[in-house]
Formats: structure tokens, sequence, C-alpha cells
């Protein structure tokens, strides 16, 4: 696979997640919901300051850390990305690996940026934020927070067995995290090398270990006709 064709797939994942964040950051406020198909599919717009799929790490001296290990990663993710695509991995590996790496691209543009470009979206008030507003963004460098509005409640109004220990009887939902295209991107990734690892890898270790090196002597003696 070209690295071209790579760096092509990635902007277009990467574009496709912004510009929707972009859309939902301008024309929602905080918890705003809609229907997009029934009641399984609805854009609600929420933000986080922590990981993937809304999950939380210890503040602001979080926040940064967070920040800071998704940038190192990224950066990381440049040369590993590079040297997959020059050993010639398996093509289905390096779109997994593009997906992961545009997902978490896609999350750092959040967190480095939309801070300084965007203002505070207050659930409170209902405010729709403005791009680049005149007092400021509400967040320095570092401390933006990711936009997530994809919700899939496939399954509501439904409650866990009471035989089922420490969460029997309360409500249950089916699927209740609300992500977006980045975490999408990075979790199709991470599953599908999971499912086909053996098919990634098998073609690649054979290639590499089909040449064996030796320290036998080649001379006219030793040669066959």
């Amino acid at each position: 696979m070209k690295a071209r064709q790579v760096v092509l797939f990635i902007f277009l994942i990467i574009f496709a997640d912004q510009a929707l964040k972009f859309y939902i950051k301008l024309h929602y406020y905080a918890g705003e919901e809609h229907k997009v198909i029934g009641n399984w599919f609805k854009l609600h717009f929420v933000e986080n300051e922590g990981m993937a799929w809304g999950w939380k790490f210890g503040g602001g001296f979080g926040k940064i850390a967070l920040t800071l290990f998704r940038l190192v990663a990224v950066i990381w993710g440049s040369f590993l990305l590079k040297d997959f695509i020059r050993k010639h991995y398996h093509r289905g590996f390096i779109i997994c690996a593009a997906l992961i790496y545009a997902g978490a691209l896609g999350n750092l543009i959040d967190s480095l940026f939309y801070g300084l470009i965007f203002e505070n979206s207050n659930p409170f008030s209902q405010n729709v934020s403005h791009l680049f507003p005149k007092g400021g963004g509400y967040a320095g460098l570092f401390h933006g927070k990711v936009v997530d509005m994809l919700y899939f409640p496939i399954i509501t109004n439904s409650h866990y067995p009471k035989w089922v220990p420490f969460v029997g009887g309360d409500e249950f939902e089916f699927f209740r995290p609300v992500f977006n295209i980045a975490d999408a991107a990075i979790s199709a990734g991470v599953i599908t090398i999971l499912l086909f690892q053996n098919r990634f890898f098998k073609k690649h270790k054979h290639e590499t270990h089909s040449t064996v090196e030796t320290d036998t002597l080649v001379n006219d003696s030793n040669q066959v006709s």
C-alpha cells in the first residue's frame, strides 16, 4: 500500500470527524439531542475532558497529561506507520493502523485547539457556541474538550435481571456511550487487528524468514551443477 494512499485515507477520516464536530459545536447546545433514525440512532451533543467514550482522567493535571500523551502517541505513530508501509505489512493491517492513527489525531485536535477557538457550550443557558469569540475561547492550549455526538440506544427501558451481582434490577441500556467518528475509527482498528491478527502477520512473518543467512563458504566445490 502506497504512502499517499494511507495519507489520503487518514485525511478523509479526520475531515469527516472534524466536520461533524464543528457542525455539532456550532449548531447544538450541550445536551441537545435529535433523532436521526427512529429511537436507536441519535445525535446527542456532549463534551468530555477525558479519553475515548467519555472516560475521565484526573482533573486539570490529568487533562494536560492525557493531551501530552496523545501528542507523543501521534508523533510516535507517524514514524511507526511509515515503517509499516516501508516494510510492506499486510494491507489490512496498515488500514487498521491508519484508522487508529486518524482517530488519535482527530481527538488530539479537540484537546489542543478547541478551547482556544470555541466559546463554552453551557447546557443550562442552552447557548450555541461561536467560532473565535471576541472574549476568547473557553480554555487554553491543551485544555480543549472532546466533542461527542453519536448515540445508539438500541435497547432502552430494560433492566438487569435481579440475580446479576452489583447491578441486579438496575436500568439497562444498550448502547449507552456517546462517541465520535475518531473513537469509532480507533475501536474499529483495534478490534479488526485482534480478530484478524493471524492473517495480517502470517504473510509478513513468512517474508521475513524466507531468506536464511548461512556462514557456509560458497565455492566451486560446494556448488552443484
